[in-house]
């Protein structure tokens, strides 16, 4: 083993969790996946609802990562957070679960540049509406970087962030670009609702819901 490759799998992370559960977002909704989760986020969203991975966690290694992943025996690995590219260490994390023959996704906030993420990963990003409070923390640039093999996810609190959004996606032409996902904020805005926006509007966008919390609640580790 290349002392170099060596030396980054005993790179640390600060990780809140890493766990076995079902998919319940993006394209690949409904698929057996590990998630690691990474702590800290520099983003305050409204409507949050992994708060408790803002900080504490434990230090762990690449290589005690991919350990732990290893355990579950499941080729689909999610990299999540918080927000995983606030560690800039996640970038080597996510080269060595490519390597190591994983399918790899990764959720980010699109705050934060993702040119340096390895280009096997599906990044799967989330452009923040005025209701998140975080809306002036979109970094757009990013869209330039973005391939098929990505996608793009707006999370909706009202008609206001729905019309942002739409408004977003033409002016900018991102239904061409790759995949986009419009979903309700749990409590905030009523998913038939939306649903019918889209319909209504036409729009070649994929509706979802939080697989998981339908399943499961708002359970940590799910």
């Amino acid at each position: 083993m290349p002392a170099e490759f060596d030396a980054q799998l005993q790179t640390s992370l600060r990780v809140t969790e890493i766990f076995h559960s079902i998919q319940g977002e993006s394209s690949r909704v409904g698929l057996p996946t590990v998630f690691v989760r990474l702590t800290g986020c520099p983003l305050r969203c409204v409507w949050c609802d992994t708060e408790y991975a803002f900080s504490g966690g434990e230090s762990l290694s690449i290589a005690e990562i991919m350990r732990r992943v290893a355990g579950f025996k499941c080729t689909t690995v999610c990299v999540t957070g918080g927000e995983p590219l606030a560690q800039k260490t996640c970038l080597p994390l996510l080269a060595a679960l490519c390597d190591a023959g994983y399918s790899v996704s990764l959720e980010t906030s699109g705050a934060l540049d993702i040119e340096g993420v390895d280009p096997r990963v599906a990044r799967i990003v989330d452009l923040k509406a005025p209701g998140s409070g975080e809306v002036a923390k979109n970094r757009w640039e990013n869209l330039e970087r973005l391939t098929a093999h990505d996608e793009l996810k707006f999370v909706l609190a009202s008609r206001e962030d729905y019309d942002w959004a739409v408004l977003a996606c033409r002016q900018r032409r991102l239904f061409e670009l790759c995949t986009v996902l419009f979903s309700p904020v749990q409590g905030q805005l009523d998913p038939a609702q939306l649903a019918q926006w889209i319909m209504d509007d036409g729009l070649p966008v994929r509706f979802q819901l939080q697989l998981h919390k339908l399943l499961w609640g708002n359970v940590k580790g799910r």
